[in-house]
């Protein structure tokens, strides 16, 4: 189990044990266990979200305050990826500029936009769902976040000599895709019926997207890349359930 742990205390500010966690080896195999994670971290704000939409009158303060709770849980390491990937490939500058503008610890504007467009897409998502859809959507968000993490890293080469990617990648296997792949798809199928395949499709369409988009820009992936499909992707579900929602597509 040490790379289970391993996957909780590197993806949460979770204080777990060193024991518990194992060296770096246990760190390279914990890859498989991120989409297990995300799970873990849907359902703790699911419940959450519970009691906060029976604190609050409206959802406007259970969402604003499940949004801090997203960026909390990670302690901001996604979001900061997000921030230095929208700087880099908006630059318009050559690759080997680009990865140098990700290694800046400064945010810049384009990196600031992509922060207050991405958490303010997440608010409005969330504060428009409502009923019996709100909840599944919700335990959804994280998983396809951290599925995302799964896929990218299998599905693209790290483009840097050295750094912490690069022990994932060490280990890296079709069958921990496949196993995220599964493992969203069949609690999307749980939460949502048939309507579940609407956003397993869109997800899996919006990763594979990013993927080339990565490719097109350097090649391949970097940390930061990671964190910033972690980010985008926790919005698609919500997104495609307002739109299945509106479409009558969910009964």
């Amino acid at each position: 189990m040490k790379p289970f742990f391993a996957a909780i205390s590197f993806l949460t500010i979770l204080r777990v044990p060193p024991a518990w966690c194992g060296d770096e080896h246990a760190l390279s195999r914990s890859l498989a266990w991120f989409p297990v994670v995300g799970l873990l971290i849907g359902l703790t704000l699911a419940l959450l979200d519970l009691l906060l939409c029976g604190l609050f009158p409206g959802l406007m303060v259970p969402s604003a305050l499940l949004v801090i709770a997203m960026i909390a849980v990670s302690g901001g390491l996604h979001l900061d990826g997000l921030a230095d990937t929208a700087d880099a490939f908006m630059s318009s500058r050559p690759r080997e500029q680009m990865l140098e503008i990700m290694k800046d610890s400064r945010c810049g504007p384009m990196g600031v936009l992509a922060l207050v467009g991405v958490l303010l897409l997440k608010f409005s998502a969330l504060a428009s769902l409502n009923g019996d859809w709100r909840t599944p959507t919700i335990i959804l968000m994280p998983l396809a976040g951290r599925t995302a993490l799964v896929l990218k890293t299998i599905s693209l080469r790290y483009v840097r000599d050295n750094g912490l990617v690069s022990l994932f990648q060490s280990e890296r296997k079709l069958q921990q895709g496949v196993f995220g792949v599964l493992l969203f798809g069949a609690c999307a199928l749980a939460l949502f019926g048939i309507g579940g395949l609407w956003i397993l499709l869109a997800c899996m369409l919006s990763v594979g997207l990013l993927a080339l988009y990565c490719r097109a820009k350097i090649g391949g992936l970097t940390g930061d890349t990671l964190g910033a499909a972690c980010e985008l992707l926790e919005v698609v579900p919500a997104l495609v359930v307002l739109v299945c929602m509106q479409q009558g597509l969910l009964t």
